[in-house]
């Protein structure tokens, strides 16, 4: 990950982070994740119900601005109120205070999107049914790394549905300089991804920092294909490996010191894809913490599981942690030298919405009438 900037252990510091996240969470937060897949949504929508059964314990706001929601449309074809996603973005004030929804229409827009600091509340719907491509060919060798993708989110309260997202620069070869990719970056607080593909080679997704959730998408890569300083919870998602040449890596977590609260919980994911010798993960920074709970791991995973990127130092500094992975990939037939296996009370903070503070600010799929 030479030239790659990061977008922004202790156990006295772990049991204090722990106890941290009981006093801010509720009941809702601390509700676990079902060990049984077909209950996950019935799980979710039980404790991410709409605002207006939460005004309660929603950020005052989050309230504010889903009451004042309104839709606006970006079609292709003129029939919108834009043809670019981008001019539809531009329309939306500095300052914003409420939700606005742009509804994409089908087909592929070749553009390089921003959504800025000062322009939050912004969701990008796609119909489920026809998905929009977000496509764009950005490289760190034209943009740098992190300002690469095709998609950044900087915003808070930043939402996406139903879209496809890629960055269709050609597939690194090792020997360009600059060959790195983003497809999204989401660098804001409190931001959601429902059923959204993410399709790159090195890099593909840049969980920069802030509290995310990613639910039912599809992220492909190849190399550090998740990555950054994010604290994040990935729930039945498929992670897509394509390693069938050189050295494949799904994350390359970004956190330097026990007392950052950032990380990243797989739930109920699935790891797919070709070739083998993936890592789970790799000690890019000095303490990376990462868990895979409930997790379907092929072949594709190397039995190692975890690389300390040649850093033996950092053997002791990674969190790397699995809880009741099945498949060929798994601890459950692999040994692993980096990570444990945790118990019933270790995993809690992570299999649950209280890992993201979900009770705050979190919120069903959007479903705009338009």
């Amino acid at each position: 990950m030479a030239g790659k900037n990061t977008c922004m252990g202790v156990h006295a510091a772990l049991i204090m982070t722990i106890l941290l996240t009981a006093t801010v969470a509720t009941a809702d937060d601390n509700t676990p994740i079902p060990s049984d897949h077909s209950q996950i949504n019935t799980w979710f929508d039980n404790n991410a119900k709409p605002y207006t059964e939460r005004q309660s314990t929603l950020d005052p706001a989050v309230v504010t601005a889903e009451a004042g929601q309104t839709v606006i449309k970006v079609m292709q074809d003129g029939k919108g109120d834009f043809k670019t996603v981008t001019d539809a973005i531009n329309s939306i004030p500095a300052g914003n205070t409420k939700r606005v929804i742009v509804h994409v229409g089908g087909g592929e827009y070749n553009e390089k999107i921003m959504i800025p600091r000062n322009k939050p509340f912004v969701t990008l719907y796609g119909s489920p049914s026809n998905m929009p491509n977000l496509t764009f060919d950005g490289t760190a060798q034209k943009y740098g790394t992190v300002n690469s993708a095709t998609v950044i989110a900087e915003s808070d309260y930043f939402v996406a549905a139903n879209l496809l997202i890629k960055n269709s620069s050609p597939r690194p070869d090792g020997k360009r300089v600059g060959a790195q990719a983003v497809a999204l970056r989401v660098s804001g607080n409190n931001s959601a991804l429902y059923n959204c593909k993410l399709v790159g080679f090195q890099d593909t997704l840049c969980d920069d920092r802030g509290n995310h959730l990613f639910k039912d998408c599809y992220i492909e890569g190849t190399v550090d294909f998740i990555w950054g300083s994010g604290k994040s919870l990935y729930l039945n998602t498929e992670l897509h490996v394509l390693g069938d040449t050189g050295i494949t890596v799904i994350t390359a977590q970004a956190r330097d010191s026990a007392s950052e609260d950032t990380g990243y919980s797989f739930v109920h994911c699935n790891i797919t894809g070709i070739g083998s010798g993936t890592y789970l993960g790799r000690a890019w920074r000095v303490r990376p913490q990462v868990v895979y709970a409930y997790t379907s791991m092929t072949e594709v995973v190397n039995p190692a599981g975890w690389s300390n990127d040649n850093h033996p130092e950092r053997d002791n500094t990674v969190s790397y942690g699995e809880y009741k992975c099945i498949g060929q990939g798994s601890s459950i037939y692999n040994k692993r030298n980096l990570s444990k296996e945790l118990t019933d009370e270790q995993v809690k903070p992570f299999i649950s919405l209280g890992y993201i503070q979900g009770s705050k600010w979190l919120l069903p799929p959007p479903n705009p009438k338009v």
